[in-house]
């Protein structure tokens, strides 16, 4: 099962029928879930606040990937073979987007694998596309299918 824990809510119609699409795309490979927890307005507990709410939903036997502008870089087929590598062990793997001001060390610390998409700043609304977008990708190359370049 594929999880992706976010925080904030999508607003936009267009950006939630496109993770509708996605979601019903990887339907045909794996169960996914997404999970949105409530951004915190105030700056100075935004990331403990925001890491509680996150840590309700990971699990001790989740193989938790979060997203950091500083994590490691992969193309797509190497993503594609990481996420194939990873259910060998683990029947779970959960990705985590963090709110405005990034993530708390401690979700830092429990995640097993840091990834960047890239070194640039992306709306969290586009970003949980193109995550979905990469996934089922993914998906698509183990199971040696054609896709879009």
């Amino acid at each position: 099962m594929i999880k992706i824990i976010c925080v904030g809510k999508i607003k936009e119609k267009f950006y939630r029928d496109a993770i509708e699409e996605y979601c019903k795309r990887l339907s045909k490979y794996t169960k996914s879930q997404i999970i949105e927890v409530m951004d915190e307005a105030n700056t100075e507990k935004a990331l403990s606040v925001e890491a509680s709410r996150i840590r309700k939903y990971i699990k001790d036997n989740d193989y938790v990937i979060t997203m950091e502008i500083d994590g490691n870089m992969l193309s797509s087929m190497e993503l594609a073979s990481k996420i194939s590598k990873i259910f060998i062990n683990y029947s779970n793997i959960v990705f985590v987007i963090g709110g405005s001001y990034g993530l708390a060390d401690e979700i830092k610390k429990r995640s097993n694998y840091a990834l960047s998409f890239s070194k640039m700043t992306f709306p969290h609304q586009l970003f949980r596309v193109i995550l979905l977008e990469q996934i089922y990708r993914s998906f698509k190359i183990n199971n040696n299918e054609n896709y879009h370049k």
